[in-house]
């Protein structure tokens, strides 16, 4: 099959890329782009592993078509710190020790910063549906939640 051309905007930077047309996003940020924070969890959406923002909406990138990504704009983990300088979420998730084995925590944090860029002033509640999508089997989630919180209060002051 022939490959397509396929031009987006990833982290802030335009981007062509040569694909087959049936390329997962996933596959397409962590081998052609070599953008790995994003993780293969269970590849069928359920996990969040795999989340990125697309146009400002969270998406499983496991889900998505790189094809169907012609224009879009993209963030990735990648692209949510300023140089050196972490994003108040990275930040505020460090200062909770809102991690351990650290595999889910990329999609947590572009959730928790999604939510935060669409509603800055999200109660408790929004950011627990916010980050419904993104599994954690290692610190639950009252640490999560505590660090978007912390997060939002940051952003806002």
């Amino acid at each position: 099959m022939n490959k397509i051309t396929v031009n987006m905007i990833v982290n802030r930077k335009p981007v062509t890329v040569e694909i087959e047309p049936y390329a997962r996003l996933l596959d397409v940020l962590r081998k052609d782009l070599k953008l790995t924070g994003a993780k293969e969890g269970c590849g069928i959406g359920e996990c969040g592993a795999c989340t990125v923002i697309i146009d400002g909406e969270t998406v499983d990138s496991c889900l998505t078509l790189a094809a169907s990504c012609e224009g879009k704009s993209i963030e990735t983990i990648e692209g949510v710190a300023d140089g050196d300088k972490l994003h108040p979420v990275q930040e505020a998730f460090v200062e909770h020790n809102a991690m351990q084995c650290g595999f889910c925590i990329p999609g947590l944090v572009l959730s928790g910063k999604n939510i935060l860029d669409k509603y800055p002033e999200a109660d408790r509640e929004r950011i627990v549906e916010a980050i419904s999508g993104n599994l954690c089997r290692c610190t639950g989630y009252k640490q999560v939640v505590d660090a978007i919180e912390d997060a939002k209060d940051k952003l806002n002051d």
